[in-house]
């Protein structure tokens, strides 16, 4: 397999490291999040600007036609520098889903308003009690007088409260945790009957509680086929894993860097630490599960495009199992090697940590990933090799 980049990859990797690099440093970070609405309107505007916010929308929509690799080329990039613009929920997640299952009509609106970046999207697919499960919905949407009248809460909304539209999963038909019977669709937060509560994320980034009561939407405003609307959530939230993937990786990797900068100059018993072997250890130990990490960030990239469900999830569950694993290692070790004042929040050390911790549980931590991997290997059919014997239908007599 051929790892090199294309030009216009490289192109696009080059850009948004020199526009971050430029425009958002952490201290720059550090006053976007005390702002009030936990994003930067300049910065966004610039991502824009650059073309980052069009990198997954096709060239017929204002965009660039990219896929899981130039997202991941991006979310590297946003890893590095800590960015908590509202990126995952409209340019990853919305933007592809609105291109895979959109009509005309939702795509030459819709598309166009994300790439030029007057249109901010958040995707409400979580429910206070479902953990995990993108199939427990017990948010219901029912049909009445041509209309759709939508009630239910919605919770962990990342960006809820600065998006401009809501994409939300909503039952209507069959039992909470039945895999048919799930629709998606359009909410204009500014609606009657929608409502809810902002908050803080420890990572740095806001997400809201949403509640909709009696709310009243369009039927243009369905997404997709009624009641077939799960795979396409499963497929939003493995493309938006693979990204978050890339964004762990660009984190270990600006972990690693201020760690081993800081055992190069901070001295003890008249030498920097960084001569003392054991560390020297532990820092190989720390560009290890980086690699690993990496190899397994572009495996995932590669893969959530797939058309072969089974393979995509494969793919993804396990790259997200191990990179969380890694995360916690790396942080853990850059924390310890820091001392105490890894934690400080005046160093970005500590904003890292949070951060990998943060993505760890999105979509699933380590222990779910491994579960969803191991149901997604038993789903795929076992071939039979012509020389491997059928097994026994009779128990061995000892």
């Amino acid at each position: 397999m051929d790892f090199d980049l294309t030009e216009e990859q490289q192109l696009l990797a080059d850009s948004v490291a020199k526009f971050l690099d430029k425009n958002y440093s952490f201290a720059t970070r550090q006053e976007i999040i005390a702002s009030r609405g936990g994003y930067s309107p300049l910065a966004w505007e610039g991502l824009a600007g650059v073309g980052l916010l069009g990198a997954a929308i096709p060239d017929a929509y204002g965009g660039f036609g990219g896929g899981g690799v130039e997202t991941s080329l991006v979310m590297e990039a946003f890893g590095r520098h800590l960015v908590v613009e509202p990126y995952l929920a409209t340019a990853v997640m919305a933007a592809r889903l609105i291109a895979t299952a959109g009509t005309d009509e939702q795509k030459k609106y819709l598309l166009p308003s994300i790439a030029d970046g007057s249109m901010r999207f958040a995707c409400g697919f979580h429910e206070p009690g479902s953990r995990y499960d993108l199939g427990h919905v017990e948010t219901t949407a029912r049909q009445e007088n041509g209309m759709w009248v939508l009630n239910g809460v919605k919770s962990v909304v990342m960006h809820g409260a600065v998006s401009d539209l809501l994409i939300v999963s909503a039952r209507t038909s069959g039992k909470p945790g039945d895999p048919d019977g799930i629709s998606l669709f359009f909410v204009n937060p500014g609606e009657e009957g929608v409502a809810g509560r902002e908050y803080p994320t420890y990572d740095g980034n806001r997400a809201a509680e949403l509640i909709m009561l009696n709310v009243t939407i369009t039927p243009e405003s369905l997404i997709g086929n009624v009641d077939k609307g799960l795979p396409l959530v499963e497929l939003t939230a493995d493309r938006a894993m693979a990204a978050l993937c890339a964004e762990a990786v660009g984190c270990m990797d600006a972990l690693n860097q201020a760690t081993l900068e800081y055992l190069k100059t901070r001295q003890q018993f008249g030498v920097p630490i960084g001569r003392f072997q054991v560390l020297q250890h532990r820092m190989v130990d720390m560009l290890m599960h980086h690699e690993q990490a990496k190899s397994m960030a572009l495996l995932a990239a590669v893969k959530v495009d797939s058309e072969d469900a089974v393979e995509r999830r494969r793919a993804v569950s396990a790259a997200k199992e191990l990179i969380g694993r890694s995360g916690r290692f790396i942080g853990q070790q850059a924390v310890q090697l820091h001392g105490g004042m890894g934690m400080t929040h005046e160093l970005a050390v500590g904003h890292y940590v949070k951060r990998l911790a943060a993505i760890d549980t999105s979509f699933g931590d380590s222990d779910h990933q491994l579960d969803q991997f191991a149901a997604a290997e038993s789903a795929r059919p076992v071939e039979r090799t012509q020389f491997e014997k059928p097994r026994s239908k009779w128990k061995q007599i000892a």
